[in-house]
């Protein structure tokens, strides 16, 4: 075995985001960008000798070649073993699981999430540590300071390794294990939630659709959903994984899952519809004409998790990113038990879960998920649901309407302001910053600023602090708006506002949407002067 020590020089804008470095797929294709990146995270661990990763993506356009100089890489570098998917597939939260199940120290993970695949389109590679969870910021940052210190990186010149058979293969003295992506991962399904009582839903005539998205989740979907619970044959749709996802966007959502969403607002609608995106980790939720919000979802599933055989014995505590609704905080108020705060990003939801904080976890993005690994899982939200439903043997409509009645209803939708001019959407958050301090008592739109800070996120585990992660304004009456620059995109930057509009038991929980929001976001745009800085008010995407 050949190992070549190639010059290198520092690459610009390898910073790690909340979600691994992502970039157009074109970029990642440029000479030294993805080997530049990928010794730099070897650097970063100490080095690679000895050490054992998994590795898999979610079928995206240059997942298998990315799969492949990882390889040689980690050969190069000393690793002892790689665990890779079949074909290279494995969804985040398998991968993290695999991470967990087989002690390695740590993964690669390559997705751009729930953003579009194809040559033109994006590409992403996140590392997640050895407790199965996104690389925490210490380790991000020494990674960064690495991409910008590299002279050099290691690989062995050699032809591709096979993915497409199960079973293990040499190279050099690094083993390469390929593993079904899906078997232990059902297996784990299989220990958290009752199976024969979901195998009962579907005999007795429960129906459902499940629009895979032409994502990774399909495999999974179709493995467990109709092979292993009973589910109609054609139960799953789009779940073939294809490089550019059928040339749509994999995002779980009321505007890209458009044709779930018609179904399930139609006279033909099945019981429960479902979808998850690029990577596996979110996930949408609707009833006959009742779409779930993931902020609801999150609630709802933490106040009935125990109907569930993983969760009968109550939860520890349950966390949510701050621009998520406060929904969840109810549920666990009755319960009695720890809710938390923090930062948008799953690994903030790592230290408390690997502290048995929290049990169950979720953001407004529709990623939710719990203890059993430490990403967001699509798959695990649909299955809960799927318990859920089979026990109280009540529609998803009905059990969302009961929850309301008990907790109250929390109106919540994000507006995506995408591409704006990176230094339009600075000045307008910098000038918003700089009003904070005033802006208590005074009155917009009819509302009262109660409060209007920015948030910063002590972590209750290692005391360590994330500041600057977002603008907050609430206001007397349960309103409140966030503001936040996303770290998702891969090009210009993406503001997004979070509305969300509390209505108490006894008020009214039927109002449109936006109708009850309309309020709270005349005045939010009004307060950032949003029409002033990046010339619109009209969002590109509603959620």
């Amino acid at each position: 075995m050949k190992i070549e020590i190639v010059e290198t020089t520092p690459i610009e804008g390898q910073m790690p985001g909340t979600s691994g470095l992502r970039k157009k797929t074109k970029v990642f294709m440029t000479p030294h960008y993805l080997e530049n990146f990928i010794q730099a995270t070897f650097d970063a661990l100490g080095g690679a000798a000895g050490k054992t990763f998994v590795v898999g993506g979610d079928g995206r356009y240059f997942n298998k070649p990315t799969i492949q100089v990882i390889l040689r890489m980690a050969a190069a570098n000393g690793a002892v073993k790689v665990i890779v998917g079949q074909d290279g597939i494995l969804s985040t939260p398998a991968a993290s699981h695999l991470i967990r199940l087989n002690k390695t120290d740590g993964g690669f993970i390559l997705s751009a999430s729930h953003n579009p695949g194809g040559i033109d389109e994006d590409f992403g590679v996140k590392f997640n540590a050895d407790n199965g969870g996104p690389a925490p910021e210490k380790l991000t940052a020494q990674i960064f300071a690495a991409t910008k210190a590299i002279a050099e990186y290691k690989i062995v010149a050699t032809n591709d390794v096979d993915l497409q058979s199960v079973g293990q293969t040499h190279l050099g003295d690094m083993v390469v294990e390929v593993v079904d992506p899906v078997a232990s991962y059902q297996v784990l399904m299989e220990k958290l939630f009752d199976f024969a009582a979901i195998k009962s839903l579907f005999a007795g005539g429960f129906t459902m659709r499940f629009d895979a998205m032409h994502a990774v989740t399909g495999p999974y979907a179709t493995a467990i959903l109709e092979r292993s619970l009973g589910a109609p044959k054609g139960t799953v749709v789009n779940g073939i994984p294809l490089e550019d996802f059928g040339k749509g966007h994999p995002d779980p959502n009321p505007i890209w899952a458009k044709p779930l969403m018609d179904l399930m607002m139609s006279d033909d609608a099945p019981n429960l519809g479902a979808a998850s995106d690029g990577d596996g980790d979110r996930n949408m939720i609707v009833g006959r004409g009742a779409y779930v919000t993931p902020s609801d979802s999150l609630a709802i599933l933490a106040a009935n998790a125990h109907l569930a055989p993983a969760y009968k014995g109550g939860l520890a505590g349950i966390a949510r990113s701050m621009p998520t609704s406060a929904a969840s905080d109810r549920v666990a108020k009755k319960l009695g038990i720890g809710s938390y705060e923090t930062p948008t990003g799953w690994k903030f939801f790592g230290n408390l879960l690997d502290a048995g904080k929290v049990t169950i976890c979720g953001e407004e993005s529709a990623g939710t998920g719990s203890n059993h690994v430490r990403e967001k899982d699509g798959l695990w939200a649909v299955l809960l649901w799927l318990n859920i439903l089979a026990v109280r043997k009540q529609s998803v409509a009905e059990i969302v309407s009961e929850h309301w009645q008990t907790f109250g209803r929390d109106y919540y939708s994000r507006y995506d302001y995408e591409d704006v001019a990176i230094e339009q959407a600075n000045k307008l958050m910098e000038e918003l910053r700089a009003k904070l301090p005033d802006l208590v008592g005074q009155k917009y739109v009819g509302l009262t600023v109660s409060s209007a800070d920015e948030f910063s996120y002590l972590d209750p585990v290692d005391g360590s602090v994330s500041k600057n992660q977002g603008l907050r304004l609430g206001f007397e009456g349960g309103a409140r708006a966030v503001f936040r620059l996303s770290g998702t995109g891969t090009q210009g930057a993406t503001i997004r506002l979070y509305l969300e509009q509390y209505a108490a038991q006894g008020e009214d929980f039927t109002m449109d949407t936006q109708v009850a929001l309309q309020k709270v976001r005349l005045a939010a745009q009004t307060i950032c002067e949003m029409q002033s800085y990046i010339g619109r008010l009209k969002p590109d995407v509603i959620t």
